[in-house]
């Protein structure tokens, strides 16, 4: 077929996106709410070529292909579109808050932009209210020991959502550690204007401020292997703890 009749059905450069070896992968990554930043050399080159024609493409879905100020494209759904959709725990959010609080501060820079989940989480307890926290993984919370390691667990499915996202990444097969990407800006709309952008961002997570990101469209919660066998392990233990 030649390109002036292609022209017929859809414009030529589109087709030659559509029929880019990039773009099937690309098109799952987007459509499962993972956020392509400048890291992901070919993915990130194949959008800024074809914006303008990848916009077009997904509008007929519904949902539109941002760019974000900081470089990295995402797909953010309207209230019509035709892709599934989830929305993100609270707990979701206040571990992304802090992630974006994290990539603000000059530790990331000392650590060449590497935390430990252990850092995280401790970030977490000094800066947002325990009480709450706690109540993200039991409404009757006495602040028992097992409830603050029920805590930690959840961080670390949160921490792990967010990585699906395209917010983090896992260093090696070293899941502990994780370099945090400029994605986390989703949680600091907020502070992309101001003098001090990490004191807003301090602000938003004291003020338990509720949601500022948009619902992700599907995401495969289903465990990945590493997950499926610590959550057997935690209910053998528990089973065990029981008899």
């Amino acid at each position: 077929m030649s390109s002036t009749n292609i022209e017929h059905i859809m414009p030529a450069k589109l087709a030659q996106a559509l029929a880019n070896s990039v773009f099937p992968a690309l098109d799952s990554q987007l459509r499962s709410g993972r956020h392509i930043g400048i890291d992901e050399l070919d993915n990130h080159a194949f959008l800024m070529d074809y914006q303008e024609e990848m916009e077009l493409f997904y509008s007929r879905y519904h949902v539109e292909l941002i760019r974000a100020p900081e470089g990295f494209f995402y797909l953010r759904p309207r209230s019509t579109t035709l892709i599934s959709r989830s929305v993100l725990s609270e707990l979701d959010m206040m571990v992304g808050k802090i992630l974006c609080y994290l990539y603000l501060s000059p530790e990331r820079l000392a650590h060449e932009g590497i935390f430990t989940q252990q850092e995280l989480y401790d970030e977490l307890l000094s800066l947002a209210d325990e009480n709450k926290l706690l109540k993200y993984v039991n409404q009757r919370s006495t602040g028992s020991d097992l409830d603050r390691q029920k805590l930690q667990d959840k961080v670390r499915t949160s921490l792990n959502r967010l990585r699906r996202l395209g917010m983090v990444f896992f260093m090696g097969a070293d899941s502990t550690k994780f370099r945090i990407t400029e994605a986390v800006f989703r949680f600091g709309a907020d502070v992309r204007s101001g003098d001090d952008a990490r004191e807003a961002q301090l602000r938003m997570i004291r003020d338990g401020e509720a949601m500022p990101v948009d619902s992700v469209l599907s995401l495969n919660d289903e465990p990945e292997e590493g997950e499926a066998l610590a959550g057997q392990q935690a209910r053998e233990s528990a089973e065990d703890e029981q008899e």
